[in-house]
Parts: structure tokens; sequence; C-alpha cells
């Protein structure tokens, strides 16, 4: 019996100083940092086993892998991956989850520091020379909040919404959870989503990209928001409208936004808020709040886990 073939079509996306554990049974091994739609198909029409990251696999692409039996999937997020096909075409899919319950919140706490301080707008009122015109030791050009006694509103309850959570309590902040948008009836712990926006002083968005969750965060529930409030975004960049975001930043809606994930991954200079990246109270990262070398190397462990265990015939963190 031959070797089943492993293929890493996006190995880049993990970072090089982050160690891959080894596969605990015979097999054969291609790895390529990145892989183009053109380039998809003759790598891994003979894998037994696909690891992606982002790499888009749909029916079309899927309908071509006759050999197919595990996806592996090196995120959370499974957006990018034809699940009703796998499920009906008995390919099965695997995801991490938890590996980032430490990172990504750390960086949701630091994006809500920088943005309630406006550590930023000084910044660039020292690069333009704005102490040297104001004559004193120190000049108060934004305003400086406190986080201490405010609300953090948390759209999204799995382990990162969580882990947000315990943070935010520990630094004296209330916390909230919201409901599903347009659900009339809410789960115990839970306030309505409308509620949720009119109360929170940071909204912090930990949910799926599904066809319910595209563009949740938009001009109505923008301007239903605190005029002093921050919107962060680090769960996936279709949640939130990114024009919507712009215009209300503009005009006072809310008072900043930190953003981490975009609705096109990189994004160009076609992407609004790229274009008014110079916005004071516009904080943006090239989504790597999950990305601490901590985080990342329980990633590679989780995942390649999955796949020894998908060998031993076990289900483990299966989607399909």
């Amino acid at each position: 019996m031959s070797k089943p073939l492993v293929v890493f079509v996006d190995r880049a996306t993990i970072p090089p100083q982050i160690h891959l554990p080894e596969l605990t049974f015979d097999h054969q091994w291609m790895s390529y940092d990145t892989t183009s739609a053109d380039e998809l198909l003759p790598r891994v029409l003979d894998a037994e086993i696909i690891i992606t990251n982002k790499v888009v696999f749909d029916a079309t692409v899927l309908a071509q892998l006759p050999q197919l039996r595990l996806l592996a999937v090196a995120a959370t997020g499974v957006n990018n991956v034809d699940i009703d096909y796998c499920r009906a075409h008995g390919i099965a899919v695997a995801n991490v989850q938890g590996y980032a319950t430490q990172s990504v919140p750390e960086h949701v706490v630091g994006m809500m520091f920088a943005l309630r301080r406006n550590l930023m707008a000084y910044h660039q009122d020292i690069c333009r020379g704005v102490w040297q015109q104001e004559k004193q030791f120190c000049f108060f050009t934004h305003p400086i909040g406190d986080i201490a006694g405010k609300t953090m509103g948390i759209i999204g309850s799995g382990a990162l919404g969580q882990a947000t959570a315990t943070l935010a309590q520990a630094l004296g902040m209330q916390v909230i959870f919201s409901e599903r948008k347009g659900r009339n009836e809410c789960r115990e712990g839970f306030v309505p989503f409308e509620q949720a926006l009119q109360q929170a002083d940071v909204l912090t968005l930990h949910c799926p990209l599904t066809e319910e969750t595209r563009n949740l965060i938009s001009s109505d529930e923008l301007e239903m928001m605190k005029p002093d409030a921050i919107l962060i975004n680090t769960g996936r960049g279709g949640l939130v409208d990114e024009q919507a975001l712009v215009h209300a930043l503009k005009q006072g809606d809310i008072a900043g936004a930190g953003v981490d994930v975009f609705t096109q991954e990189p994004a160009d200079e076609s992407n609004p808020l790229l274009a008014n990246a110079d916005l004071p109270n516009l904080l943006l990262t090239p989504h790597v709040a999950w990305g601490s070398d901590s985080s990342i190397q329980k990633l590679a462990g989780i995942l390649i886990d999955n796949i020894n265990a998908f060998i031993r015939g076990e289900h483990q963190n299966r989607v399909v």
C-alpha cells in the first residue's frame, strides 16, 4: 500500500521559526509556501490529506480531488472550505480551536487602550510639531479616557469571547454578551443585539463569518453606538462594512476603531480602511491578533495532532 500524500498548500501562513511536529504515520509530504488558484489542482490532485489555512477549496476544486480524505484547516475559521460539499461526499474537515485565547484577547486590550487614550493621535501631533507650538510640558489635543468602569460588549461567546471577557473584567470593566442579531429571545447571560450596541463603550467582535453575519456592523448599527464608543474587530473582515466604518469615524458616530481583519487580505489601496489609514482614530494591524509565537506553536501542535487522530480513526476537532 502506498504512503498517503499530505500536502500543505500555504506553509508561509505559519512563521518559519515555528516548528511543525512530526506526523506519526508513514506518509509522503509536500509543502508549498503559497499556492495560487492556477497552481492548486496540480499540487493536490493525488493528496489524501490537505493542510490549508486560507487557500479556497470550493465545490469546483473538491470535485476534482478523488483521493481526498481530510482537509486539515490550520485556523479556526473554515469559510474557505465548502463544508456542505465535504459533508455530502464524505470528506472530513478538522479545524484548530482554542490556540489563541491569550494572543487575541491581549491584542484586543492593546487596541482598546491605544484608542481610548488616543496614543496614535498624540504620536501624530508630536510628529507635526504640536508640542513645540504649545510650549508646555504636556498638551491635550485629544481626550484621554479610562477603561475601568466602562462596559465591554462582546459579540461571540466562544473561547475567544470568553477569554476577552476575563481580561476585561480584570481591568475593572463590566462585560455584556450580545445575543444573535434578529433573535427575539435572549439566552441566559445575554442581552439583545441592539442593547449591546447602545450600551457598549467598547464593542469587540469574536463571531464567525457566515451569510448571516456578513456586514453585521454597518451604518445602522454604527449609528446605534455611543459617539465615544470604540469598535474592535479581530474576528473576520466581512463582519464590518468597511466603507460605513470609515464614514462613521469621520462623522463622529463612534470615537475609534481597531481593525485586524479585512474583507480582502492582503488589503490593497482600493480598501477604504487603507485609503484612510491616516485617521487618528483608526488603528490597523495585518491579521496578526492571533499571532504570538506561543499561540502559533500551539496551533501547529493541534493541527498535526488532528491529522494523527484522523489516521487513528478518532474524531478530533472535526467540523465534518
